[in-house]
């Protein structure tokens, strides 16, 4: 008898069919076996010995309908704690507020390897970005760089670009990255790795301003001021492109803003004559000052 291509086996005789019933093969009593061939006749094996009956096997869910094969039970993810935030199933600490830094002791601190979170303050190109990078690309601690520009071009479709005029829509999505960025630095920090964010905040905004960091990171934030002269960042702002590149008056604007942190107390690097490396180590002095006296803000 032949059966189509791809039907299920029918059961051998003896056996029932349906679900739960086995898809293996049991040769007839006389001998017989499918395709008409005969195995060779052996002697009957002897008889065992007399055992005590066997334990019946543990019952068995019965297949699904349509398959014999009886697979492993699916693995099950470990279960996790309440509570317990899992990402790819390692366990994350909580992002806590970033405290203030601890005392300075009779050494001075080493900012090269501390965990640190810095706040870069500048107008328009300063430098934040490249002299940020730089900064976290030689550090002897693990370093991250949270750029503030980077976070909110995140929104492509209905991004709002202040350039094409400040309105309710670009603020939110600047308050938006803000709070982003602060909660990303929170659990950098709480996973031992430093951070430094970069931001143009304006001293006459305190509450938008220094005041949105503290809450979004912890008193612990460092606050520095990247401040070159008008003439240094016109100059490396006519090398900038696409719209992080800003009128001449609107970075002459928000340079004469900035310089509302002169008599902060917050530290202020002019870095008008330095390159970037040269800057990054006075950033580090700074930072070192900053971990040893934490400023007033």
């Amino acid at each position: 008898m032949h059966y189509a291509v791809g039907a299920p086996l029918p059961p051998p005789r003896g056996q029932a069919s349906g679900p739960g019933a086995s898809m293996h093969w049991t040769p007839h009593p006389g001998g017989h076996t499918p395709g008409g061939h005969h195995p060779p006749a052996s002697p009957p094996a002897p008889s065992p010995p007399p055992q005590a009956p066997a334990a019946p096997p543990p019952a068995q869910q019965p297949a699904p309908v349509g398959q014999g094969w009886h697979g492993p039970a699916p693995q099950q993810a470990p279960p996790t704690q309440p509570g317990m935030d899992v990402t790819g199933h390692v366990p994350l600490p909580p992002g806590a507020p970033v405290p203030l830094p601890s005392p300075p002791t009779d050494a001075a601190p080493d900012a090269a390897h501390t965990a640190v979170a810095v706040l870069l303050i500048g107008p328009a190109g300063a430098g934040k970005t490249s002299v940020a990078r730089h900064w976290a690309d030689t550090r002897r601690v693990p370093t991250a760089h949270i750029s503030l520009d980077d976070v909110r071009e995140w929104v492509r479709s209905g991004f709002a670009d202040p350039q094409s005029g400040w309105n309710d829509h670009s603020e939110a999505q600047y308050r938006l990255a803000r709070r982003t960025c602060g909660f990303a630095a929170r659990n950098f920090l709480a996973n031992g790795i430093s951070c430094i964010l970069d931001d143009a905040v304006f001293p006459d905004r305190p509450v938008v301003g220094l005041g949105g960091w503290k809450r979004h990171v912890g008193p612990g934030l460092l606050p520095i001021v990247l401040l070159p002269g008008l003439e240094i960042v016109l100059e490396r702002n006519a090398r900038r492109s696409g719209n992080r590149r800003l009128s001449d008056e609107e970075v002459a604007r928000i340079h004469g803003r900035m310089a509302g942190w002169y008599g902060s107390g917050l530290p202020i690097i002019d870095n008008s004559q330095h390159d970037v490396a040269t800057t990054v180590r006075v950033l580090d002095d700074v930072v070192a000052r900053s971990i040893a006296s934490p400023p007033n803000w």
